[in-house]
C-alpha cells in the first residue's frame, strides 16, 4: 500500500493502492524519476474526475484539501 501525507503538516491523508498511485503519476508532472511529492489544486481534482480517477482516491484528496485552494502531498510505501 501507499501512504499519502500532507507535505506541510506531515498529517497522514490515508492509504491508496499502487494502481491509484500510478494514476496520479500518469496525470501529474514529475520533476524527476524519483519524485515523491505532488502539488494539487481544485482544478487538478476536477481533471482527475474527468479522467476517471477512482472514487476512493478522489475522496481522500478532496477531504485532505478541505477549504484550501491547494495542497502538496508526499507518498511513501508502507
Amino acid at each position: 500500500m501507499i501512504q499519502l501525507s500532507d507535505k506541510d503538516s506531515g498529517a497522514v491523508i490515508g492509504t491508496i493502492s499502487p494502481e491509484e498511485l500510478q494514476f496520479m503519476i500518469d496525470q501529474l508532472e514529475e520533476e524527476s524519476p524519483t519524485d515523491k511529492d505532488y502539488w494539487l489544486n481544485r482544478d487538478t481534482l476536477d481533471s482527475f474526475k474527468e479522467q476517471g480517477a477512482d472514487a476512493h482516491l478522489l475522496s481522500l484528496l478532496e477531504t485532505a484539501i478541505g477549504e484550501r485552494d491547494e495542497l502538496e502531498i508526499v507518498w511513501s510505501e508502507v
